[in-house]
């Protein structure tokens, strides 16, 4: 089942609302594209898309989500934070669009107002033809506050740490689920 948020009323920070979903990705953004192999198998597919869609992959890379969604629903609202004290970073995002099928889980959210950047991220496991698992983290940002502005060429080196670090996490949680 795939599910695209409607586009009317929409408080989101950006107008390219959906773009993660099948590219292009827009002009006038950093993008950002990481690919991690999960595994293999339809066992490892399950256990890595549900780890994604219900938010575990995020806890488990040791970001904070508050969210009243079980799982990753378009119009979902979320807040993502990370960081410790002073130096925690609260990023509110909502679901903009889905995929539970057959061959490919995961969803995509894009920024509201008091994010730190505008844009939109998306994750997603596939499972290939070979039985191969993978793990994709695919975005469009740009600064909309001032620190990230400040941090200049430091924000896409740290956004690429951080999808390496979903992909290592997702693979940690595929497994553990695989063997119970």
């Amino acid at each position: 089942m795939n599910s695209v948020r409607p586009t009317t009323g929409r408080t989101l920070s950006y107008p390219e609302v959906g773009a993660t979903r099948l590219g292009p990705l827009p002009d006038g953004y950093h993008h950002l594209h990481h690919t991690t192999l999960i595994g293999r198998g339809r066992a490892v597919f399950d256990a890595a898309g549900e780890a994604v869609t219900t938010w575990r992959m995020h806890r488990g890379s040791g970001a904070r989500v508050r969210t009243g969604a079980v799982r990753a629903e378009p119009g979902a609202r979320l807040q993502v934070s990370i960081g410790v004290g002073p130096l925690r970073f609260t990023a509110p995002c909502e679901v903009v669009w889905t995929a539970y099928e057959k061959d490919r889980t995961g969803f995509a959210y894009g920024t509201l107002a008091g994010h730190p950047e505008r844009g939109e991220e998306s994750f997603v496991v596939d499972i290939r033809d070979d039985g191969s698992v993978w793990f994709t983290v695919m975005a469009f940002s740009r600064p909309a506050r001032w620190y990230p502005r400040l941090a200049g060429p430091l924000v896409p080196v740290l956004q690429k740490w951080y999808a390496k670090r979903l992909g290592h996490t997702v693979r940690r949680l595929a497994a553990d689920r695989y063997w119970r």
